[in-house]
C-alpha cells in the first residue's frame, strides 16, 4: 500500500502526516530523515490498529498541483 505524506517546512526541519491516517504524524531535521521517520511511523500505527482489532484504513488521498501565473 502506498500512504500519501503531506511534508512541510518547520523552524527546525520537516513535519509529516498521512491524510489517510489520523493521527499519524512525525518530524526529521531534513525532508530525508522525515521521510525516513514517517515511515516508521506509519508502520507502528498499523501494527497498532491490527493488534486492536481494528480496520486498517486503504490508502485514498489524492494530491494535485496547480499552476498560477
Amino acid at each position: 500500500m502506498k500512504y500519501l505524506i503531506v511534508l512541510e517546512p518547520t523552524a527546525t526541519g520537516y513535519s509529516s502526516y498521512s491524510p489517510d491516517l489520523p493521527g499519524c504524524a512525525s518530524t526529521g531535521a531534513t525532508r530525508e530523515e522525515c521521510e525516513r521517520n514517517m515511515h516508521e511511523a506509519i508502520e507502528f500505527h498499523l501494527e497498532g490498529l491490527r493488534l486492536e482489532g481494528e480496520p486498517i484504513p486503504a490508502p485514498s488521498t489524492l494530491a494535485s498541483f496547480v499552476e498560477i501565473s
